[in-house]
């Protein structure tokens, strides 16, 4: 057990979830907020070679990411980079500012390793997220995750994430669209088949209109599989570059916590549902179509779990808040062993090594 785990998590997990979010953030601003501290603690976390993957035509030192959600407003990109995140997706903002749900809307499930929030696309709004990141000199691959404002219907859904899209385009290495949150109303609706199709296929319009990036987009692990089917169908059709599976779940199955909270459940109760949508997905894709797999990532064997079912990429949130600041080095480094244990030189040989 790491000196996070024994003695800095249980008094992190005295306060209030959300506050000690915010506290975790405060500290790596501070923290690693020069160059010089960054370097002191990348040369210790730095990544095994064999950890090097290159997709979308971006490089990436790891193919541990950090999921959008943790940092929603871009203020510590390069501090995670220095932990050994080899991407980081910022994220979910929205084209107007909003405050999110009411508080407390952020719980911890110890006993099942996992977290439950409703926070609601809590964000300084697009506009503002990304003049941050036009003055940030990046030390990693940045991924920009974009969702649709509460207060707008979902027939007007399009041209407020076309807005969020315009600006996102100009910062970000790739983008991902959540339609698969559960915490705006009506969101999960535009992952059905008709509204799906028309939201990214104007997306994919504008994109190739202001010079192609990686576009991606991000699905519920609630989803059934004829559902799972559609979405992968239409992202092969639109020449997305990559689906990420998964969101959070609403489903309480099987909980070791008595705990009677709505909103979108993430950690260990994940894991299994999210692979099982990663390996359909490289199915259904015959493993052509990129896969992001994140949901339950905690070790290196989680890591590699889901590269096995299918996921080129990998990342993760609740695994982080659970294993502190050493988190990715350690799973990194597990991730290398496993990979040359098994004989594999790259990230890239052994996705989907395990179907």
């Amino acid at each position: 057990m790491s000196f996070y785990e024994s003695a800095i998590r249980p008094l992190l997990f005295k306060i209030p979830a959300e506050t000690a979010h915010e506290s975790g953030i405060n500290a790596l601003r501070v923290g690693l907020g020069s160059g010089f501290a960054r370097n002191l603690v990348r040369r210790k976390f730095v990544p095994d070679p064999v950890c090097r993957t290159e997709l979308f035509g971006l490089k990436f030192a790891s193919p541990l990411g950090i999921a959008a959600g943790f940092d929603k407003n871009g203020i510590v990109v390069n501090q995670l980079a220095a932990l050994g995140f080899g991407f980081v997706e910022v994220g979910t903002v929205t084209f107007e500012p909003q405050p999110g749900n009411e508080k407390p809307r952020m719980f911890r499930l110890p006993a099942d390793r996992a977290l439950i929030n409703r926070l609601g696309f809590n964000n300084e709004g697009t506009p503002a997220v990304v003049r941050r990141l036009k003055r940030l000199n990046r030390e990693c691959v940045l991924g920009i995750n974009i969702g649709k404002n509460k207060d707008v219907p979902n027939e007007e859904a399009v041209e407020n994430y076309l807005k969020s899209f315009d600006l996102a385009h100009a910062v970000a290495d790739y983008i991902a669209v959540n339609v698969s949150s559960p915490n705006t109303p009506n969101l999960r609706e535009l992952q059905k088949a008709d509204n799906l199709d028309d939201l990214l296929r104007s997306l994919q319009k504008r994109n190739k209109e202001l010079g192609k990036k990686p576009l991606l987009v991000k699905i519920a692990p609630d989803l059934v599989p004829a559902e799972v089917e559609a979405v992968a169908g239409i992202a092969v059709d639109l020449g997305l570059s990559g689906i990420i599976a998964t969101n959070t779940t609403i489903a309480r199955t099987g909980l070791k916590n008595d705990i009677n909270e709505t909103g979108g459940l993430s950690g260990k109760p994940l894991a299994e549902m999210s692979t099982r949508i990663i390996s359909k997905l490289f199915e259904l894709t015959g493993g052509k179509l990129p896969i992001i797999g994140v949901g339950g990532v905690f070790t290196a064997d989680d890591a590699f779990e889901k590269i096995a079912a299918g996921a080129s990429l990998i990342q993760a949130y609740t695994g982080f808040v659970y294993g502190g600041f050493s988190f990715a080095n350690t799973v990194n480094l597990g991730l290398s062993n496993i990979l040359k244990d098994r004989g594999f030189d790259r990230i890239s040989d052994a996705v989907g090594c395990g179907r």
